[in-house]
């Protein structure tokens, strides 16, 4: 049976937009301002599919809802919301800031820059700016006229300036973890295990064929990923398949079937089994939420 092709991936909304994505860029950047005072400056919870964003709040505060946790922004920082996360905002009048979005290709060229052992944009975090507020600040306004002028190679810069903001995070990110870190030997078997889930997870190979790919026991690979990513090595497989299966809710009109099919599931009902109990809710009721979701921002 020849399986369906991956769809393509449209560009989405940005909050409180009723027209698609207002440029050909692959970013978009914005002061806080601009956005929430049209919305009495908060931004209801909402979630954006295939977009990651940067929050910069460079002065005033930010309560921030993320995936149902609430935290405070009272100093100058960064807060990164991944893709699929669920966040919103509410700003004092006063904030000074930005909110920076990336398309999900752009992100992926950035990891890839990076090398993506790093995944900056993967988790939601916060990262205070401490003494390089206004360093930053600067990069973010820069970005920002950049990005509303007309100027020769304005893409070259606004890309080059996007870089030297994500290299500060990733910095930030390496050195958080670095408090924390397992000699060196453990994180190279993480990142090879993760790179074989992204090559594999299709095709629903056995932890036990992955273990022996590294040259390891089960045993020393599920140690390994709970101890650096806080999850057992089948858990790790099992997300990146939700992953693929959210997108495909979002995007296509695909079939339950023709989505476990694509998987690599035997059984459909296997496949809504595993959403079910690792989502919450079966992926039926994931995508009428998404489509209730959307048509509220309209």
């Amino acid at each position: 049976m020849n399986k369906p092709a991956l769809p393509a991936i449209p560009v989405f909304k940005l909050y409180g937009e009723s027209l698609d994505w207002p440029t050909p860029d692959l970013l978009h950047c914005e002061t806080i301002s601009q956005r929430s005072r049209e919305h009495q400056w908060k931004i209801k919870p909402h979630r954006h599919a295939d977009l990651c964003q940067l929050l910069f709040v460079f002065k005033g505060q930010a309560e921030l809802e993320i995936e149902g946790q609430l935290s405070r922004l009272d100093e100058p920082g960064i807060q990164i919301l991944p893709a699929l996360s669920i966040h919103g905002f509410r700003f004092s009048e006063d904030v000074e800031g930005f909110i920076l979005t990336l398309a999900a290709p752009l992100v992926a060229h950035l990891h890839a820059q990076l090398g993506h052992s790093v995944n900056a944009l993967a988790q939601a975090e916060s990262y205070p700016a401490g003494a390089q507020a206004d360093y930053l600040n600067n990069l973010f306004s820069a970005l920002q006229a950049e990005y509303n002028g007309h100027q020769p190679a304005r893409e070259m810069l606004m890309h080059a300036l996007v870089s030297v903001i994500l290299v500060w995070v990733s910095r930030q990110v390496i050195q958080r973890r670095s408090v924390h870190q397992r000699p060196q030997r453990a994180r190279e078997y993480l990142n090879g295990f993760i790179q074989l889930v992204e090559e594999n997870y299709r095709q629903h190979v056995k932890v036990e064929d992955l273990a022996h790919r590294l040259g390891i026991s089960v045993s020393h690979l599920n140690g390994t990923c709970r101890e650096l990513a806080g999850q057992p090595a089948l858990q790790i497989m099992h997300e990146r398949q939700l992953l693929e299966a959210k997108r495909m809710l979002t995007y296509t009109n695909m079939t339950i079937y023709e989505m476990s099919d694509l998987l690599g599931f035997s059984d459909p009902t296997n496949f809504t089994r595993l959403f079910r109990r690792r989502v919450g809710i079966s992926p039926k009721a994931f995508r009428d939420r998404l489509k209730s979701d959307q048509r509220a921002q309209e």
